[in-house]
């Protein structure tokens, strides 16, 4: 069978364009009109393709990218690969898969999320905050939960959005996940008010962490 070219993938890309879908993916930051199921769905049959995978991330495109992601074997990319990766991934949907579905699978990751956690980008050092998250959730031990406490009081309300963002979901994973740091992440969330007025559909739990953690934890108990 012949091997799927770039130029063919692309070709199917442009025909799943939705412009109502680019529309509401632009008010998230997101440069692209693919439905994702319908974007899955071609990953699915193409399945994993490393060398495509690179060339479809080499391409710039946002959908391609996002593709490029699905159809990669995460632990073929060097640490120094992904870093570069980081840098040049600017949309939000594209960090938020490169960080959960590449760089969390990579042997590479926790020498990557001290790296980017300190990094003078705001967009990078979010990519650190989320993988620090996972570990709060997933493998806490060996983390300084009081000084990423420390950290999220002085900076957060002063972050840049995508920053903000990233520092205040650890902030709720601490409050969720450890009783004895419960009390004080709830006291930062009410006195910061970080999201506090954030838009939330109905039958979703707002992001503003004090009512983030609430949640969460009543449904633990439950």
């Amino acid at each position: 069978m012949a091997e799927t070219t770039v130029a063919e993938v692309m070709a199917e890309l442009a025909t799943l364009e939705d412009p109502k879908a680019r529309a509401v993916n632009e008010k998230h930051g997101d440069d692209h009109g693919v439905n994702l199921t319908k974007l899955r769905a071609v990953a699915k049959r193409l399945k994993t393709q490393q060398d495509l995978a690179r060339e479809l991330w080499a391409t710039g495109d946002t959908a391609a990218r996002l593709l490029a992601l699905l159809i990669c074997r995460p632990k073929a990319f060097g640490s120094d690969e992904l870093d570069g990766m980081v840098r040049d991934a600017r949309t939000p949907k594209v960090q938020d898969w490169l960080v959960n579905y590449v760089v969390k699978k990579s042997p590479h990751v926790e020498d990557l999320r001290l790296a980017w956690f300190a990094d003078a980008d705001p967009v990078v050092a979010s990519a650190g905050w989320a993988l620090t998250t996972d570990r709060v959730a997933k493998k806490p031990d060996g983390l300084d939960l009081t000084g990423l406490l420390d950290v999220i009081e002085a900076e957060m309300k002063k972050a840049p959005a995508r920053l903000q963002w990233a520092m205040n979901h650890c902030l709720a994973q601490i409050g969720i996940d450890h009783a004895e740091h419960r009390a004080r992440a709830i006291d930062i969330g009410e006195r910061l008010q970080v999201l506090k007025d954030y838009p939330t559909p109905p039958n979703c739990t707002s992001p503003f962490a004090p009512t983030w953690i609430a949640e969460m934890v009543r449904r633990q108990a439950g």
